[in-house]
């Protein structure tokens, strides 16, 4: 298996990409602390991997709260023994609308959970990988951040942050081993958050637009991502770093 016994968090991994990621790492051999603030889906999704012969856990934490990671990390070390992979999948969107009638708390809210959530789980994961020689940060930023549409401007921009900060700390932190990465997701209408990124009921109409854009035609899938999450994490991206692959069917060519 790819990834035997290696010690893995995601986060936001009670549904849609999140829960993709943590079943296809589960199905070759990571040990997975399954997080999410929603205890009931998380649990499902734990009991999934458990069937089909995984080992994975549930941990609550909220990724905006620095305590929370903190425990989160303090988890994967407590039932593994050490932490290998970190992947920051977490995330939320305003509403699709225009720049000017997005609130302060909206853009506060939107900043917090994806970008303020890498800079802590850099506090606090990157202590448990070097007391191992090394780890990997595998962050799920979005083509968003690099091939922005109107409407998303204040989730364009914390996208484009979690990418430029993702480079950065591959840079700073690769001496040290520890690999940092992202994968860009196109437009996904089963995740939780599809309406607001179409900025409605997700009609026929505005589903055309969407895929539209995207030259092989169709949508991604949690499976797309996972497959990329799956690569970046194993030993055959060991010297992959600072790269952020885009999972889009061409819609940033």
């Amino acid at each position: 298996m790819r990834l035997a016994h290696k010690s893995v968090i995601v986060t936001g991994a009670g549904s849609g990409i999140g829960a993709g990621i943590a079943r296809r790492l589960a199905s070759e051999g990571a040990r997975v602390i399954v997080n999410d603030i929603h205890a009931e889906a998380a649990g499902q999704v734990v009991d999934e991997i458990r069937r089909a012969g995984g080992d994975a856990a549930f941990c609550r934490a909220d990724v905006t709260q620095s305590a929370d990671v903190q425990a989160l990390v303090a988890a994967a070390l407590a039932r593994h023994g050490r932490l290998d992979v970190m992947v920051n999948n977490a995330g939320w969107t305003h509403r699709n609308r225009p720049a000017l009638e997005v609130s302060e708390a909206e853009f506060d809210r939107c900043y917090a959970v994806n970008v303020k959530s890498i800079y802590l789980a850099t506090l606090h994961a990157v202590p448990a990988f070097r007391a191992h020689g090394g780890g990997c940060f595998i962050n799920i930023a979005s083509t968003a951040g690099v091939r922005p549409r109107p409407g998303l401007t204040w989730y364009n921009g914390s996208k484009g942050a979690v990418i430029t900060t993702s480079k950065s700390l591959a840079a700073e932190l690769g001496p040290e081993n520890i690999r940092v990465n992202c994968i860009n997701p196109v437009f996904n209408p089963t995740t939780g958050l599809a309406a607001e990124f179409a900025g409605g009921e997700l009609t026929e109409d505005r589903l055309a637009k969407f895929r539209a854009t995207i030259p092989l035609g169709r949508f991604s899938t949690a499976l797309d991502v996972a497959n990329a999450a799956l690569f970046l994490a194993s030993d055959e991206a060991a010297f992959i770093s600072g790269v952020c692959i885009e999972v889009d069917g061409a819609r940033c060519v």
